[in-house]
């Protein structure tokens, strides 16, 4: 959601479907796929690409990217599933676009 926001003020597009593997792999941010196969790997259970990414994330963005990037996924990993598990309401005024966001990306589909 932050996403779209920024980049709807900014007037920029990004194509959220990449982030579930529905898009063409081109999120609009740079190096996005770079990233979202960093997080994808982090989530993972295979050390040996998680190894491979962290390097190439420190060979193409640097050793600060790659920590940035590391709290990002950990960040989003860890308030989702506090959010979810204390059954956290979302705030009246994200609800119409959060639902579109979920709705645009059939997240209802998924088991978690």
């Amino acid at each position: 959601m932050v996403l779209r926001a920024s980049g709807q003020k900014d007037g920029e597009e990004f194509d959220l479907n990449s982030v579930i593997g529905d898009g063409d792999g081109e999120v609009g941010v740079a190096h996005g796929d770079l990233l979202l196969a960093f997080s994808d790997a982090v989530v993972g259970d295979d050390d040996a690409e998680l190894d491979r990414l962290r390097r190439q994330l420190v060979d193409v963005l640097g050793e600060e990217a790659l920590v940035d990037a590391a709290g990002t996924v950990a960040s989003f990993n860890a308030v989702v599933r506090v959010a979810d598990a204390s059954g956290i309401p979302i705030d009246e005024f994200k609800a119409a676009p959060a639902r579109e966001i979920l709705d645009d990306l059939g997240i209802d589909g998924f088991s978690s």
